[in-house]
């Protein structure tokens, strides 16, 4: 479920590099665990700039709503317009279809801070 190639904070957003200094970026099984059944999902615009943990959108769910935040710093590229219209789809494939939006990397080293696969299971007990 959580893969080495995998970077994590401690918000249980994920970060996965694409290659160069492109990331994509959804929520964790964790967390849409904890959420539930997601009816709503609102993302940040392709073209915005993001920072590290600036609030960039909304996931709601039956239980609760809840912020994301942004993992990195950098411009926000593509957002995944099918788990807008289907929500559900960040529960039931967290981290594949369920993805949530693409950034380009203002410094790709900004990686290297965030929490490994260990350490992201290691925080949520698992």
């Amino acid at each position: 479920m959580y893969t080495a190639e995998m970077k994590f904070v401690d918000t249980h957003e994920w970060v996965r590099s694409e290659g160069g200094n492109e990331v994509t970026i959804g929520i964790t099984h964790h967390a849409q665990e904890l959420l539930g059944d997601l009816v709503y999902v609102e993302l940040p615009s392709i073209g915005q700039a993001i920072k590290t943990g600036d609030t960039i959108g909304v996931v709601e769910s039956v239980k609760a709503a809840s912020d994301l935040y942004s993992p990195v710093t950098g411009e926000v590229t593509a957002i995944n317009d099918e788990v807008v219209s289907d929500p559900t789809l960040a529960n039931s494939e967290p981290h594949a279809a369920g993805w949530l939006f693409k950034v380009k990397l203002a410094d790709v080293a900004e990686l290297d801070g965030l929490l490994s696969t260990d350490k992201y299971k290691a925080l949520i007990g698992g």
